[in-house]
């Protein structure tokens, strides 16, 4: 009886496998260590989202304790400047002078009802002095920061505009500055932290819808009843009606 001949595998065949067993594992290995990772992120991003909450409201407290000693001495309470700014641009560029169209491009509002986060300081504000006739600004809360960046917050990543939908798309831009979630950054952004120039770079312009009810009339400025210029804590109340 001939003796059955040996099954000989090719070896490209055999480094195939090999190849495709040690990809396999990496994987699995991979995977393991990206649930233990957002299991620990989770649980840090829980306890900061706390910490923050427990922030805003002492803040708030204080608040209220301050004007209620001011007013039972007979006096008011003067808040401190605003260090955040919202801005909103709210005329298209009919008859604009090129300087101004530099500093709206330098702004990052290229188109009309774009908005913007600023850092309240000399330079900012003389900048919108000489584009006051074409946006509308004013000092945002927590609301209206949260707001915004929850429901129409897009982020920049390879120069592309990507929609912030998971907390993985933050922290792999901002993670090396400690902002690893949308509590972070929204965090970062109202309290103007350290790295609040990375953390505003790192949002898109925010795009808004034209506002509920109209303008009243955008050639004036606000305080003559228009629409243009300095709205102090009512930016609030326009980006309720454009959010």
């Amino acid at each position: 009886m001939a003796e059955e001949a040996a099954i000989i595998v090719p070896e490209s065949t055999l480094k195939k496998r090999k190849r495709g067993e040690e990809w396999a594992a990496a994987k699995k290995q991979a995977i393991e260590e990206t649930l233990k990772k957002n299991a620990a992120n989770r649980k840090l991003i829980f306890n900061r989202a706390k910490i923050y909450a427990k922030e805003y409201q002492e803040q708030e407290k204080e608040l209220i304790r301050l004007k209620r000693e001011a007013k039972f001495k007979g006096g008011f309470y003067v808040e401190p400047e605003a260090k955040l700014l919202f801005i909103v641009r709210i005329r298209g560029i009919n008859r604009m002078h090129p300087t101004v169209r530099k500093i709206l491009q330098l702004l990052r509002l290229r188109q009309v009802f774009n908005g913007v986060f600023l850092k309240t300081n000399k330079a900012t504000l003389n900048m919108l002095h000489r584009v006051e006739p074409y946006v509308t600004y004013g000092y945002p809360n927590l609301k209206s920061v949260k707001e915004l960046i929850y429901k129409r917050g897009y982020g920049k990543v390879d120069k592309q505009r990507i929609p912030l939908t998971d907390n993985s798309i933050i922290e792999k831009v901002l993670g090396k500055y400690g902002i690893i979630c949308m509590e972070d950054l929204v965090h970062e952004i109202l309290t103007v932290g350290p790295h609040f120039k990375e953390a505003n770079n790192f949002l898109w312009p925010f795009k808004l819808k034209a506002p509920l009810g109209g303008l009243e009339k955008k050639r004036n400025h606000y305080v003559e009843g228009g629409d243009a210029g300095n709205r102090e804590v009512y930016i609030n109340e326009l980006i309720r009606r454009m959010n």
